[in-house]
Formats: C-alpha cells, sequence, structure tokens
C-alpha cells in the first residue's frame, strides 16, 4: 500500500493527504477541529496538538484498510468548550464544499459540546446522503490507556461502511464512542470520568462494536429517492436554557424572560414536563409568550417525554401556548431552535416546525 503526505495552506486550514491505495474502498474525509483525541505528550510531559503527519506511526493499524484519508485540520484548533455556531458553520461548511469528493465524514471534535455540534449539523444537513461521524476521546492519543485509537478507527470504518447495493449503511449525523454509535441529536454527554461518556436514552443504539460491528438497520436513517442535500448555515443566538429547580429566584425569572432581543427558551421541567403554578412564575412565563418569546417545554430527565397537559402543573403551560418538546435533548432542542429562527419565516410556521421532526431528534406525536 502507497501512503504519502501533501500539504497546502487553505485560508485558516491544512489539508494533508495520508493515505492514497491504488482501489480504495472508501474515500473519506477527517475533520480535525481538536480535542483530546488529537493530543499528545512532548518531550516536557506537557499535552500538544498532534501533528497528522505521524498519524501511521501513532496508528499502524490504519495500514490495514483500504481507504484514501484526506485530514483538514482547523488552523486554530479549538477546545470544545469554546464551541460556537461559527464552529458549527465551519465544520459545515468544510462538508458541503467537499460533499461530492468523498464517500463519508469523520469529524474530530472534543467530548463537552459534541452532542450540540452533532445536533446542529444534523439541522444544518438535510437529505443527507453519507455519513457524517463524531468522535473524540476521554484520555489523549498520547496516552498508554487511550480510547482514542478504537474511536476513530471504528468511526472510519463505519464512515466507509457500505451495503449490498453500494450505499452507505449510515446516511446520517452520528456520534461514535466506547463502542456505540448513536444518533447525533439524540446523545447527551453523561460521563467525565468513564470511557463511555454519551449515552442516547430516548432512540436505540444505530449499532454496537464487539468483534464485529452489529447495526441496528431498522433504527437507521434510510435513504430516499428524493433525497438531496439541503445545506443551511444561519442560527439565531438570541435563545437561552431557563433550568428549572426549587426555590427559583422570581427576579432571576423575569430578568431571563425580559432579555432584550431575546427570541427563543428552553425550559427544562421537571418530570413529563411539570413546572411551579405560582402566579409570580405563571404570569411571567404568559407576558413572555404573549411578546412572541417561543417556549419549548423539554424535561429535565435523561429519559422519558414532555407529556404537557398531564397532571395540572403542566396544564397551564399548554393553555399558555408553551410548546410540547415531547423527547427531545435539550442539547437539539437548543441548537434546532437557534437554527429555525435563524431563516426567515412566520410565527407561526417556527412554532409548528419546532414540535415536528427536522432530523429525527424526536419522537412524532
Amino acid at each position: 500500500m502507497l501512503w504519502r503526505f501533501t500539504e497546502r495552506m487553505d485560508r485558516d486550514k491544512v489539508i494533508i493527504d495520508t493515505a492514497a491505495p491504488q482501489n480504495p474502498d472508501a474515500n473519506l474525509l477527517i475533520i480535525y477541529t481538536g480535542g483530546t483525541l488529537g493530543m499528545v505528550y512532548d518531550k516536557n510531559g506537557s499535552l500538544v496538538p498532534f501533528d497528522f503527519q505521524q498519524i501511521l506511526d501513532r496508528i499502524p493499524s490504519l495500514k490495514r484498510f483500504n481507504l484514501l484519508l484526506t485530514v483538514i485540520s482547523f488552523r486554530e484548533l479549538i477546545d470544545s468548550a469554546s464551541a460556537t455556531p461559527e464552529t458549527w458553520v465551519e465544520i459545515g461548511d468544510i462538508i458541503f464544499h467537499n460533499y461530492n469528493n468523498y464517500d463519508g465524514f469523520v469529524v474530530l471534535h472534543g467530548t463537552d459540546t459534541m452532542a450540540y455540534s452533532a445536533s446542529a449539523l444534523s439541522f444544518m444537513l438535510r437529505g443527507l446522503t453519507k455519513p457524517v461521524i463524531f468522535t473524540g476521546a476521554q484520555l489523549p492519543i498520547g496516552a498508554v490507556r487511550t480510547d482514542a485509537r478504537e474511536n476513530l478507527l471504528t468511526a472510519l470504518e463505519i464512515a466507509a461502511a457500505k451495503k449490498e447495493d453500494g450505499s452507505p449503511v449510515v446516511p446520517e449525523v452520528c456520534i461514535y464512542f466506547s463502542n456505540r454509535l448513536l444518533r447525533g441529536n439524540r446523545a447527551r454527554k453523561v460521563q467525565s470520568l468513564h470511557f463511555d461518556a454519551f449515552e442516547s436514552t430516548n432512540y436505540p443504539l444505530l449499532a454496537e462494536a464487539g468483534i464485529e460491528i452489529h447495526y441496528n438497520r431498522h433504527v437507521i436513517r434510510s435513504l430516499k429517492d428524493n433525497d438531496k442535500l439541503r445545506y443551511s448555515r444561519k442560527f439565531n443566538g438570541q435563545v437561552m436554557i431557563l433550568k428549572l429547580f426549587p426555590g427559583i429566584c422570581r427576579n432571576a425569572v423575569e430578568t431571563i424572560l425580559a432579555l432584550p432581543r431575546l427570541r427563543g427558551v428552553v425550559l427544562e421541567t421537571f418530570g413529563s414536563g411539570n413546572a411551579p403554578a405560582s402566579k409570580w412564575f405563571m404570569e411571567a412565563v404568559e407576558k413572555a409568550v404573549a411578546a412572541g418569546i417561543l417556549i419549548l417545554n423539554v424535561s429535565q430527565c435523561h429519559g422519558g417525554r414532555v407529556l404537557q397537559g398531564r397532571y395540572k402543573s403542566s396544564h397551564w403551560l399548554q393553555e399558555i401556548g408553551v410548546l410540547n418538546g415531547a423527547d427531545i435533548t435539550s442539547e437539539a432542542a437548543l441548537t434546532k431552535m437557534m437554527f429555525l429562527l435563524g431563516e426567515e419565516s412566520s410565527d407561526n410556521e417556527y412554532r409548528s416546525r419546532l414540535i415536528e421532526p427536522l432530523s429525527g431528534e424526536m419522537t412524532k406525536k
């Protein structure tokens, strides 16, 4: 197998070809944004970004893949805690502008905000017909017990996987982590000390990797005859998450809901969508809804769904026009709201689209 490296500057990115077999099984693009996976220890024992030109030294198992791999690295690598909608747009632009040149995409991303980024990309890339697999690591690639190698290798294998007819096995935005493949907009980070950092409580795993990779094909997005990539990249950041808790301060709630230019609020309620029935709270929420602020009711629970109106403590939310978020995660709810508000539409259109699935992020009523 022939491996070669070429490099050129592309504004703020470096493009490196890492492999060039004669007849590759798949041609994949790796997008390196930063994060723990791409870190190694220097001679002083400090963590520094990994040079992908040395990828074969770090992961010699890549030689066993018959893949053509290209890496586009952000020139300014980011800690995922610093990710913004501009980060999502940068990733989306790379995928969109290279869409016809590759069979699949693997995004290397820090774990802290990976669920937000994967959710955002699922809305930006509607009609997707190719895999976009996010992955990362809890330990750097230079650590002895790192999970980075296995996560990267299996993410590449999944991105390259094809059905008997040559179509991709997983044509959607996903997160692969610790032997499990999850729908990106159904995942959330739940662990900071263990390798199984992500879970998808309200939607089945798309695949599990053991000796073989077992795909749960009945829950993976199916390609449709009229599928064609529709790329959108505008976000409106005038949104908030308001998490309820016993004894929440009236002044804080009223201040948040009265913020200038506020367009939407993800309201994290108790249980199946319940909220305090104190007069001041009800009046503050009703005033916000009347002012045209979109309020989406999302449960704080990791599993289950909002059943707005089932109990008296949520019936009043239904009556005043708070929207039912069903079983959507807070990460998907927030990015979906930002995405929809970035489009020019009417208030009624915003409201109806918020409570309907766009990219499999929630269960249809």
